[in-house]
């Protein structure tokens, strides 16, 4: 593994960084294995390197993949996290990172908001993974935002998406003050702005299955391919870090990544929007 400490030696203004955890899933495991699937599918062959954007994530200054975290059960997994995403900072770059079930987005933040104080994030699911605790675990992947707000790392959360609301979790959402977009309410021409720094946390089952049925937890209703990609490109804002998860292999493998391989390309495109205005 990378020494936290080493000095990422790149031009590369963005770091993909592997984080192969699916420990704090319910009901499937499985996303542990997508990181490898969803580099497969940005390089096979049946479609370029290019985001809609016009920039090629294929550039050595452009993105630099430094592998998988490698994790022993002995571990503090989420110090680990929080060590390798400091690390991609203290090196003036950005992370993008692969999961991985939905609880790294927690360490993640942890670090992100360290550099960041005045943190927004932009959420994209089917369910706003609020839950105070779920099946006894307070660190499932249906509870990483509570930990973030109740801890007071972002200043400002919106979710896309969200087509599972329950009571418990609607008080959550009232009480920590989190700005909820549900599926129901999702207008075609949805614009995001942000006036501070944005992460943005992209959970592959707020799309509809028809459009990425690889996904521990099936919500039909959800939202199209082109729907994600035009909010994603539409967003005003500096975006400093960004994950994909809940990708599932285990259930299916190859639309799934080819959708999240398009995804990853669109959030380059974005991550970059700032830097090339400033060029």
């Amino acid at each position: 593994m990378r020494s936290f400490e080493e000095e990422i030696e790149t031009q590369a203004k963005i770091i993909v960084q592997g984080i192969p955890f699916d420990r704090y899933s319910s009901f499937k495991r499985g996303t542990a294995k997508a990181p490898d699937k969803i580099r497969e599918a940005l390089f096979n062959g049946s479609a370029n390197s290019w985001s809609e954007s016009g920039i090629n994530i294929g550039d050595e200054d452009v993105t630099f993949d430094s592998g998988d975290l490698n994790f022993t059960p002995e571990m503090n997994v989420f110090e680990e996290i929080q060590l390798s995403v400091s690390n991609i900072y203290d090196n003036e770059k950005k992370p993008l990172l692969l999961g991985g079930d939905h609880s790294i987005t927690y360490p993640i933040i942890k670090s992100v908001a360290e550099y960041f104080p005045n943190l927004s994030i932009l959420h994209f699911d089917a369910h706003p993974d609020l839950y105070d605790q779920y099946e006894g675990n307070k660190y499932s992947h249906a509870c990483p935002f509570a930990r973030i707000m109740e801890e007071g790392l972002v200043d400002r959360l919106i979710q896309v998406g969200i087509r599972t609301l329950n009571a418990h979790q609607r008080e959550q959402a009232e009480r920590f003050g989190v700005e909820i977009v549900e599926m129901r309410e999702l207008k075609e021409e949805k614009v995001l702005d942000f006036s501070t720094p944005l992460y943005i946390s992209f959970d592959m089952d707020c799309l509809d299955p028809a459009y990425a049925p690889g996904v521990s937890h099936w919500e039909p209703g959800g939202m199209s391919t082109r729907q994600v990609i035009e909010i994603i490109q539409s967003i005003s804002a500096n975006v400093v870090g960004a994950d994909i998860v809940e990708f599932n292999p285990e259930v299916e493998t190859d639309l799934t990544a080819m959708v999240a391989a398009k995804i990853f390309k669109e959030m380059v495109g974005k991550m970059l929007e700032k830097d090339l205005k400033e060029e």
